[in-house]
């Protein structure tokens, strides 16, 4: 079973939703995008896995409302993370760790939010735990409104929207339906691509910067 776990596997959880399969994984990527306790849910195998589900005639709406619905459900998700965010996210950020709630995973957000600024939060979509608490951060640090829902809407069309197409497609081929299991970890693998191009650009313009010092 993916994971070990049985509850974190996409296509066990779309099975337990049965006929509303893809107003459950919308309710899924609403939690991981924003509550705080979403931070554990597979989201980016579960979009593909919809998309996949929805070429073999499983998902019985069309792809363009499956991308339509989820993607909206990550940008309610955002939106409600930024309010729990700016009503109450110091107390949220300096509580102590628990079983569920560790402070690294806030130190990880903050380091990666400080370091991209608004590109943030488009990147953060292909980063697990990371998505989750970025929406928080925004809150947190009065992050403009309206520019972070600018910001999340471009995300939320590449990643929401784009990885359920992307399951549409690679699911009419054979050897993804029968391999879905390894599908799946490929995609989470891919998910980091853009943040690896992020850092190397990154460190591309730090030795340029060096070079003009010297």
């Amino acid at each position: 079973m993916l994971l070990g776990i049985q509850w974190l596997d996409p296509q066990y959880l779309l099975d337990q939703f049965g006929d509303y399969a893809l107003w459950g994984a919308a309710a899924v990527i609403f939690a991981e995008c924003g509550l705080l306790v979403g931070f554990f849910l597979p989201g980016d195998s579960l979009l593909f896995t919809v998309g996949l589900l929805v070429s073999k005639g499983d998902v019985p709406q069309p792809l363009w409302v499956c991308a339509l619905v989820l993607f909206a459900a990550s940008m309610l998700g955002n939106a409600s993370g930024y309010a729990i965010g700016a009503v109450a996210g110091p107390s949220i950020f300096h509580r102590e760790d628990s079983k569920i709630f560790k402070k690294k995973y806030v130190d990880k957000t903050h380091d990666f939010f400080e370091k991209y600024g608004n590109r943030a939060i488009v990147l953060a979509r292909f980063v697990p735990i990371v998505r989750t608490f970025i929406t928080v951060m925004a809150g947190v640090g009065d992050m403009g409104f309206r520019r972070f829902m600018v910001y999340s809407a471009i995300g939320g069309a590449v990643w929401a929207s784009g990885v359920t197409v992307l399951g549409y497609f690679l699911g009419q081929i054979s050897f993804v339906r029968n391999n879905l299991e390894v599908m799946l970890l490929a995609i989470v693998a891919i998910s980091v691509v853009p943040i690896a191009v992020e850092v190397l650009r990154a460190r591309a313009v730090e030795k340029i910067e060096e070079v003009r010092e010297d």
